[in-house]
C-alpha cells in the first residue's frame, strides 16, 4: 500500500514524539544507576551524569546487608502475588456470571457496579470498615479491598461476552459443569485480558503506599515503598542497622540504589507480560 506524504509526515512526528517522551523516562534510572556505582567524590561534587565515575560497589553491598529492606521486599512480594490473583480470581469470576445470558438479575448486578465508576468510598467511612471488621494493620487490609474493581469488571465481560457460544454449548452437550465451562474454556482463550488485568493490579499493589500509610501500624508489615520513604526522605540508611556505624557512601548515593532496589524488580516482569498486555488493551476496547 503506497503511504500518501500526510501519513509519513504524521508517522514521523508521532514516533519522534514517542521516542522523546521514551528517553525522558529512561534517563533518570540511568542517571540514578550511574551515580548509585559512582565514587562518592565524584557524587558530591554532581559530576555524574549518565555514565559512572570512579566504579564501586559499596552502595549495593550496604543495601543487600539490610534486613529490613528484605523483609519489606518480602512483604511487597506476598502482597503483590496474593492481592493479584484474589482479584482475578473475584473479577473473573464475577465478569463470567455478568457475561452469561442466563444470570438472573446480571442488569442490576452491573448498574451497580458501574456506579462504583463515578462514586467511591471516601477515606474516613473506609478507614472505619476496615477497622470495624479486624482488618487494621494487617496485609490484608491491602490486598481484600481493592480485590474487585469496575474496570477489570467491565474488561473481562467484554472478552467473554467475545468468546463463541457454540464452545459452550458443545462442552454442555458433552457433559461439562458450568463451573468447567469456565475453567476449562473461558479463561484459557481469556489469557490476554486476564495477564492485562493482573499487570495493572500487581503494579498497583508493588507501588502501594498511601493504603499502607493508613492501615499499617507495625514496622514488621511495612511494604517496600513505605520502607522507602523512611529510608529516603528521613535517610535513616546513614546509620547501619547492626552496628550503628555511618556509612562511607553519601546519602545521594543510597538514595539512587534503593529506589533503583525498589524499581528494577517490577520492570523486569513486563517484557514477559507484554505481548498479552497489547492484545488484551486492544481487545477488550473493542469487542462487543
Amino acid at each position: 500500500m503506497v503511504r500518501s506524504k500526510s501519513d509519513w509526515v504524521f508517522t514521523s512526528i508521532n514516533g519522534t514524539i514517542l521516542i522523546l517522551i521514551s528517553v525522558s523516562m529512561v534517563l533518570p534510572l540511568i542517571h540514578l544507576l550511574a551515580v548509585s556505582f559512582s565514587d562518592a567524590l565524584y557524587a558530591n561534587a554532581k559530576l555524574v551524569y549518565f555514565w559512572p565515575k570512579g566504579f564501586q560497589l559499596d552502595v549495593y553491598k550496604t543495601i543487600f546487608g539490610m534486613n529490613t529492606l528484605w523483609r519489606s521486599m518480602g512483604v511487597t512480594i506476598f502482597i503483590t502475588v496474593v492481592g493479584t490473583l484474589i482479584y482475578l480470581m473475584f473479577t473473573t469470576s464475577m465478569s463470567y456470571g455478568l457475561a452469561r445470558p442466563f444470570t438472573p438479575g446480571k442488569k442490576i448486578i452491573l448498574r451497580l457496579v458501574l456506579v462504583t465508576l463515578v462514586f467511591n468510598a471516601p477515606l474516613i467511612p473506609n478507614y472505619l470498615v476496615i477497622s470495624s471488621i479486624g482488618l487494621e494493620n494487617t496485609l490484608w487490609a491491602l490486598m481484600l479491598p481493592g480485590a474487585l474493581n469496575a474496570f477489570g469488571v467491565i474488561i473481562m465481560k467484554t472478552f467473554f461476552q467475545g468468546l463463541s457460544s457454540e464452545l459452550f454449548d458443545a462442552a454442555k452437550i458433552d457433559g461439562c459443569s458450568e463451573f468447567g465451562i469456565f475453567t476449562r474454556i473461558a479463561l484459557p482463550l481469556s489469557t490476554a485480558g486476564i495477564a492485562t488485568l493482573a499487570l495493572f493490579h500487581a503494579v498497583g499493589l508493588w507501588n502501594s503506599y498511601f493504603a499502607a500509610l493508613i492501615y499499617i501500624r507495625t514496622k514488621e508489615l511495612f511494604p517496600l515503598q513505605i520502607m522507602l520513604r523512611s529510608l529516603v526522605v528521613e535517610e535513616n540508611f546513614m546509620f547501619n542497622p547492626s552496628g550503628g556505624e555511618i556509612l562511607s557512601a553519601t546519602p545521594e548515593m543510597m538514595k539512587a540504589g534503593i529506589i533503583l532496589f525498589a524499581t528494577v524488580p517490577i520492570l523486569i516482569v513486563y517484557p514477559f507480560l507484554q505481548k498479552y498486555f497489547v492484545k488484551g488493551a486492544t481487545l477488550g476496547s473493542l469487542k462487543e
